[in-house]
Parts: structure tokens; C-alpha cells; sequence
């Protein structure tokens, strides 16, 4: 099956600093969690650095596929001459970018409660792609930016985790629902031990088979040979959350068989 089943969605992480491997990328696991339990198939996470041309060209790339419905982008909104997303995200669409109004109005309240003055590089979280709007941001300073290309969204928020992921649920998840289907989506799991991941493979997957709708996965956490652990995660999505939990039990079920035939042991873990 596809990774979910709903409209296809990038990940544009962007940052210097992802890639010289300064930071983790915690904001694409985190989005690619949120936006799969959404009901969307991420068919991409990519880095790019803060260079507004390469970022654009992976915009242009994301937007060119008939599948894809959004693409997030996050990080580079600040006040710092690096910030240059929003630059990337109007070459893409082919806009210019300019002040916004409601934008600078955000950025202007939240320097004047602390007493600071609006500067060229406070001004510079308010410049927006033409036809934006942006997304309140109740945790940091720089606005987000949702901008529609063609009927295809452009979510863009800022690197900082939290920041991110309050803007994603109070910004971005209303406008996003309607684009998903109403599917329950939920992820199970067994951790099978004494049994290594080769000979556990066939019975992986017929599991996959087993039932529509599911993507099962093997995940070693031991050695192969010396003590085998694995974690077998089940995604499985369907109309409810019953039926869902029901089609990942199916699949399940054909990994505990099979690992119980090859003198494994097997613990439940449930779903989420």
C-alpha cells in the first residue's frame, strides 16, 4: 500500500545546519507522523540548504506531481539574513514578495508588549509571496506563511519545534482536514524475540497481503545472529477506527503465527 492513503504531501526541511548535521531534523518526524494520522501520504522528507533557488526548484518538484495536495516547509522566517524561505516559496510560485499588512500588524504587537521598536530585520518576518496569508504564531515572533498555487497548498512554518508544531494545529490542521479523506488511521505493533529478522521475513510479507490498507515493517533492535529483537510496526488505515484496528490485527496475527513456528516469543505493544 501507499505509506497512507490519502492526497500526497512533501516535507521541505530548510537549513545550513541539518545538513552539516548540527541539529537533528525532529520537525520532519514529527510532521511526517502528524500529516500520515492526518489521512496524507508523505511521499517526501527533503533537506535543502538556505539557498532560495535550490529550495524553490524543490518546491517547483513537489508542486509538478499530480498526486501532491501540500507541501510544509519549515525553518528560515526569521529576522536573519539566512531566513530566505518565503523568497524561495514566492520564486516557485511566481509572485513577488512583498510586505504584508496583517503580517507586519502580528510582528509590530509582539515587539511593542516587550517595548522594542520595529526594525528593517523585524520587518523582514512580515515580507510574504503575493496572495499569502499568514498564520498567527502563538508562541514565537515570525508569522507563517499559507500560500495556494494551482489548488496545491504551501504551509510554510518556522525551524523552531515548538513553534512549528503549535502553528501546525492551530493554523494549518483546520485548513488541511478537508483536503484528507475521513479515514481512521492507527499504528500497532508486536516485538518478536529469539528470532532473526531473515527468517522472520517471509511471514512479514504475507502480512502485508494479509489485508487492504496496511504497511507492515520490521525493525531490528537486536543482533541477528547474536540475540535477534524486532519491533514489527503495523500502519493500518479504514473508515473507522475499529475496522483499521481490525486490519492490523489480520496482519499481525500472520507475524505472531509465524514467529511462534519459528520458537520466537512474542509481546503485544497495542496501538496508537
Amino acid at each position: 500500500m501507499a505509506l497512507g492513503a490519502g492526497p500526497g504531501a512533501w516535507i521541505l526541511t530548510v537549513g545550513n545546519e541539518i545538513l552539516i548535521g548540527r541539529i537533528v531534523n525532529t520537525n520532519a518526524a514529527w510532521l511526517a507522523r502528524r500529516l500520515t494520522f492526518l489521512g496524507f501520504n508523505v511521499e517526501r522528507v527533503v533537506v535543502a540548504p538556505d539557498e532560495p533557488g535550490e529550495v524553490a526548484d524543490e518546491i517547483r518538484r513537489a508542486l509538478s506531481r499530480p498526486s501532491v495536495r501540500l507541501v510544509v516547509t519549515t525553518g528560515g522566517l526569521g529576522p536573519t539574513y539566512d531566513d530566505r524561505t518565503l523568497e524561495a516559496v514566492a520564486l516557485a510560485a511566481g509572485v513577488r514578495l512583498a510586505l504584508n499588512q496583517r503580517a507586519y500588524e502580528m510582528v509590530k504587537a509582539k515587539y511593542e508588549q516587550s517595548g522594542l521598536p520595529m526594525t528593517k530585520e523585524r520587518e523582514k518576518m512580515a515580507m510574504l509571496p503575493e496572495g499569502a496569508e499568514p498564520l498567527a504564531n502563538p508562541v514565537g515572533m515570525a508569522p507563517g506563511s499559507w500560500l495556494v498555487v494551482g489548488g496545491k497548498a504551501i504551509a510554510s512554518l518556522p525551524g523552531v519545534p515548538a513553534e512549528m508544531e503549535a502553528m501546525f494545529e492551530q493554523e494549518v490542521v483546520p485548513r488541511i482536514k478537508p483536503m484528507a479523506p475521513q479515514l481512521a488511521v492507527v499504528d500497532c505493533g508486536v516485538v518478536v524475540v529469539g528470532v532473526p529478522e531473515s527468517s522472520l521475513a517471509p511471514y512479514v510479507e504475507r502480512a502485508e497481503r494479509s489485508a487492504p490498507g496496511v504497511y507492515v515493517k520490521s525493525h531490528p533492535k537486536g543482533h541477528e545472529l547474536r540475540g535477534p529483537v524486532l519491533e514489527i510496526r503495523v500502519l493500518a488505515s479504514a473508515p473507522t477506527r475499529d475496522e483499521a484496528v481490525s486490519r492490523a490485527g489480520a496482519a499481525l496475527a500472520v507475524v505472531r503465527d509465524g514467529a511462534e513456528k519459528l520458537g520466537g516469543a512474542v509481546t503485544e505493544e497495542g496501538c496508537s
